[in-house]
């Protein structure tokens, strides 16, 4: 994914990833088991943070600024909490401690006290209300049940929660997790400290949902399915305002040529399996609607602004698919391709979720502003990458895996030189 503008660069909540991907079998098999008693202990420890809490939010409302001991009290057990998720989460895999002190393979560096604005520190929870709706999707229901220590008992379906289940296998089988998956947990994790330090006067920076600054350095990745951003965030508020019903004209075409495009697939499934390579025709066909599929979902979800044309056209839109030329496939993985594709639309429809969340938060803020935030335009673009790369690979027009976490901005235009690449999800 090539994404001009990186986001903020001074962030006062950062996490840190230095986990090395090795996973014990025993230690993910008994996961949940060895995380109760450090939920247990931030249970007790999150009655005293609500507390302690209400106090903070007083005195930072009269101060103007957040108490030494109060903010460090706060930032520890925030910390602690998320080293316990990222270990519950197979994010990490050494047992954290109970004393939320830095070291953790996944930590967290939350800036000292700092002047913040009373007006904002006395609406907080309601200014929180937006960010909260996409720490859910991205957390989950943990979002809003962390306060009592006890939100390990709930169950939810998101991102965080879905590349956990997913690596759990990968990681029981092979004693590591995927890279792609690790990345998504720590995506997730970031975006609910972020959360969780503004909503306890921790910061009074607003929780930036930018996968490009979430969680530090970024592979970089030659994918036979990228995605091209050249969008300069100016919206139209206008357009904006109307966007869902000047979208309805494409709705209709992307259905009549959806029915054709799987028909078709049905088809390059069977040319694949007895030539092991799409046909040059059938790939052309099914990448314009893969690339108009893209421009459709960009324009309606504010991802980009200028009205799409019908055609799917390669380098006419500015957020797009780069798709590689058709190549060898292995039989095997076209033969059983339904049935491996299932764990990667299980986390696409996390992240199609995250990107209606965005869509619609990002409305508003267009409509007000008249531009994107870069962190939804960058989250919905993440969104619409593993899209495109779940959807190309259901269609067969590759046989490489979706990538589930973010990547760093390739160095070349196109993916036409993309190998094999060993990693899975």
């Amino acid at each position: 994914m090539r994404i001009g503008a990186p986001g903020v660069s001074e962030r006062p909540v950062r996490l840190i990833v230095s986990d090395d991907l090795r996973r014990g079998h025993g230690s993910v098999f008994f996961r949940l088991w060895f995380a109760t008693p450090l939920f247990l202990w931030l249970i007790l420890w999150s009655l005293a943070a609500f507390v302690v809490a209400i106090a903070n939010w007083v005195v930072t409302l009269i101060l103007g600024r957040s108490p030494a001991r109060l903010h460090g009290f706060l930032a520890r057990f925030v910390r602690c909490t998320t080293h316990a998720y990222a270990y519950l989460n197979l994010g990490a895999e050494p047992l954290p401690n109970f004393d939320g002190k830095p070291g953790y393979p996944i930590d967290l560096e939350i800036d000292p006290p700092s002047r913040q604005k009373r007006l904002t520190v006395a609406f907080r929870v309601v200014l929180a209300i937006p960010a909260s709706f996409i720490a859910f999707i991205l957390v989950g229901p943990t979002v809003y049940s962390s306060i009592t220590g006890a939100s390990f008992v709930y169950p939810g379906y998101n991102l965080l929660a879905t590349a956990a289940f997913l690596g759990w296998f990968v990681a029981l089988i092979r004693g590591r997790l995927p890279r792609g998956l690790r990345d998504a947990i720590a995506y997730a994790l970031s975006y609910g400290a972020q959360f969780w330090c503004y909503l306890l006067l921790l910061s009074d920076r607003y929780p930036s949902s930018d996968p490009l600054v979430a969680i530090g350095p970024l592979p970089v990745r030659e994918d036979p399915v990228q995605l091209n951003v050249s969008d300069d965030l100016r919206r139209s508020r206008l357009t904006v305002f109307f966007r869902l019903l000047l979208t309805f004209p494409h709705f209709v075409w992307l259905s009549l040529w959806g029915c054709i495009a799987w028909l078709m697939a049905i088809i390059n499934w069977f040319a694949v399996l007895f030539d092991g390579k799409t046909p040059d025709a059938i790939h052309s066909f099914l990448a314009a609607y893969l690339r108009y599929q893209a421009h459709v979902s960009a324009y309606l979800l504010l991802i980009a602004n200028p009205f799409p044309g019908f055609v799917g056209k390669e380098g006419s839109y500015p957020v797009e698919p780069l798709i590689a030329p058709p190549r060898t496939q292995n039989r095997w993985k076209v033969l059983f391709r339904v049935i491996l594709a299932i764990p990667a639309f299980m986390v696409a429809s996390a992240y199609l979720t995250l990107l209606y969340t965005v869509g619609v938060l990002a409305w508003f803020a267009c409509l007000v502003t008249g531009k994107m935030p870069v962190g939804m335009r960058n989250a919905g673009a993440l969104a619409l990458r593993y899209l495109a790369q779940a959807n190309g690979y259901l269609l067969m027009l590759t046989d490489s895996y979706p990538y589930a976490g973010p990547v760093a901005p390739p160095a070349a235009a196109a993916p036409t030189t993309a190998q094999p690449l060993a990693d899975t999800p």
